[in-house]
């Protein structure tokens, strides 16, 4: 049985992670009318420049944080490659992601 300062560093965790899911929802969300505003105005799904800008921001960040850049960048990208796969089914007409 796991005992009280274990049981509290658990819910921490499960406090942190509900924070992060929530996050992400909004953020998807945001993502989700860029998409939309990208697909009506013939811009593609993808912008490399702005997606490499990102990335050195957050490893900065993450850096700054105690954070390993390298895992902040694998974490971020794979967000960014689900953020064009939703935008690249809006302009393909295949609905909402």
């Amino acid at each position: 049985m796991a005992d009280e300062t274990l049981t509290r560093y658990r819910q921490s965790i499960d406090n942190i992670d509900a924070a992060l899911i929530h996050m992400l929802a909004e953020r998807f969300k945001v993502t989700q009318a860029v998409g939309a505003y990208k697909a009506t105005h013939g811009l593609p799904p993808a912008d490399p420049g702005r997606e490499e800008a990102q990335i050195a921001r957050l490893r900065a960040l993450a850096k700054d944080a105690d954070l390993d850049p390298e895992f902040s960048e694998k974490f971020l990208r794979f967000i960014i490659n689900e953020v064009i796969r939703h935008h690249e089914r809006l302009q393909s007409g295949t609905g909402s992601a």
